[in-house]
Order: C-alpha cells, then structure tokens, then sequence
C-alpha cells in the first residue's frame, strides 16, 4: 500500500485486468483516486502478459518463467504506486482461454472483496481477443457471484454475507477506442491522482512507449471533462482525464 488514507472498506474498486499492464495504462487515475480518498482498490490480473506484451524479454532470450517473474514485479510495484492491492491468477495469454475454473475463481475474488465499483474491459477489441474475454469473465463471475446457490470453487456454497449485490460495472478505454465501439458516457477527472499513474506507469518498462500515449490521452480526455462539466466549476486549464462506458444503468432518485 501506498501512503494514503487507511481503507474505508464500506467502498471497494475491484479491477480486473486481462494483463499485467492493462489496470495501469487504462485505469491508474480511477484506482489512484479510489486510494486517495482512502478507499479500498484490489487489482486481479489474469494473466502476466509473458507472451503477448513482453516482447523485448523474449528477444532477450529470458525464459517464461523469468519473464512472468519480472512482469509480476512490475505489476506489483505499478499497483503499489497507486495505493492498490494486486494478486495474480496466471491464467494465461495470447490466448487468454475463457473456462469454468477461471470464472469460478472470479466467482471467489468477488465474493472475498465484495466491491463496490467493478472496471474491466471492453466487450469488443479486434486487436487483443484476450481483453473482451477478460470483460467476459468479469460480467459472469459478477452475476454467479450473486446467486446463493452457486458454489465457490472449492465446492462449499456461499453464506448470505458471502454473496456480493450489484456492483456497477465500467468499461475503461481500449488502446484504439473507435475499432471498439467504445463511446464513453462518464468521463473522470484524475488530475490530482494523474502523478500517482505517471510514477505506476513508469513501473513498466517493458512499454515505454505507452507513457506518451497515455499520458496526452490523459490531456484530451481532460480537455472533454472541463467541457462537460459546466462552466462555473473552475476546473484548473491543466485537467486530466480518463473516459469509460457505463455497462448496466445507473439507479438514482435524482437526475443529476
């Protein structure tokens, strides 16, 4: 854990994350905010991303085994960087293969962390399969989670307190958002949490040249949060942002 305020455990962000990186580029601000503000952030990665994104340790002659070493240890101080906990279920990537076991050890994470605010992947990304099944797998084990009857993989079934309810789900923005139909209906500012994401980002360095990329996207995104935040809200000229969808609708007494 970082310095940040002790956990309220009333509120839990669970991110899950196809691969060791993808939580960091896609949602650091979102997870950085969540601790800052002394709230609980648990990162699930399915795989290491040793195959698909650790090209240079390939041709560096490493073994699998050294390169999932070195991506977890990134991941780890990447999340640590954000103040978030992170545990690993090395599922596999490239291709990251849907299967009963693997949901079913979601099934346990939800019911273990019972959180509040769930941000995962798309649901459609022509250039990385593993990320939709990803979301996938995060949508099933959201609702297996919920039903009393469905038991925890370890065959014992859940109490009425395992169970978790209806934790809102978001879909934080892929690498190329318009090959993704992703259109992003909430807009997040991250410009007091966006150091907190630089310093997790520069944890892989493996992806260096993602630093750039995320970081201007983080300008533009900034850009859209002061335009559709109203004008008497007196958002700094130097605002950073980050874009998701909302998956099911938001419940409300109010329109805001």
């Amino acid at each position: 854990m970082s310095d940040s305020a002790t956990p309220d455990s009333a509120n839990t962000v669970l991110v899950v994350s196809a691969h060791a990186g993808d939580f960091v580029w896609r949602a650091g601000g979102a997870i950085a905010s969540a601790t800052m503000r002394g709230e609980r952030a648990v990162v699930v990665c399915l795989s290491y991303g040793e195959r698909g994104e650790s090209a240079s340790q390939w041709l560096q002659g490493k073994s699998l085994d050294e390169i999932k070493a070195i991506r977890r240890g990134e991941a780890e101080a990447a999340a640590s960087a954000l103040g978030a906990e992170i545990e690993f279920l090395d599922i596999g990537d490239y291709p990251l293969v849907e299967s009963r076991e693997a949901v079913s050890r979601l099934v346990d994470v939800y019911r273990r962390v019972q959180p509040t605010v769930v941000l995962t992947h798309t649901l459609h990304d022509p250039y990385n399969g593993d990320h939709p099944a990803a979301a996938r797998m995060a949508l099933e084990a959201r609702v297996l989670a919920q039903a009393i009857g469905v038991a925890n993989s370890d065959g014992s079934f859940p109490t009425k307190d395992d169970i978790i309810g209806a934790p809102p789900v978001f879909f934080f923005e892929p690498h190329q958002p318009e090959q993704c139909d992703f259109t992003p209906n909430v807009l997040l500012d991250i410009t007091e949490a966006f150091p907190r994401k630089r310093a997790a980002m520069e944890c892989l360095p493996a992806q260096k040249h993602m630093w750039s990329y995320y970081t201007d996207l983080a300008v533009r995104r900034g850009v859209q949060v002061k335009r559709n935040a109203g004008p008497n809200l007196g958002l700094p000229h130097e605002t950073m942002g980050e874009a998701y969808m909302r998956y099911f609708p938001q419940v409300t007494g109010v329109l805001s």
